[in-house]
């Protein structure tokens, strides 16, 4: 459960550094103040919990199937 967790911060900070680098870079507290007025693809606020869980399922798709085929040939 730790690891899982772990895993989905690191998915968000990626996420974030990647996509608004720029705004973090000149302005970071006013960027995270603007976050309750956002309004990404009609998600508000809630769009960095929604692209993350969406790219951790992405990633966790792939992991099922290898533990399955790993679980097979044990």
């Amino acid at each position: 459960m730790k690891k899982e967790f772990l895993i989905i911060v690191s998915i968000s900070l990626i996420l974030t550094i990647l996509i608004h680098y720029t705004e973090f870079l000149e302005h970071p507290i006013e960027h995270i103040k603007l976050l309750s007025s956002s309004s990404a693809y009609g998600f508000g606020s809630f769009h960095p919990i929604i692209f993350t869980l969406i790219i951790y399922i992405l990633l966790w798709i792939p992991r099922l199937i290898l533990q399955l085929f790993i679980r097979k040939l044990k």
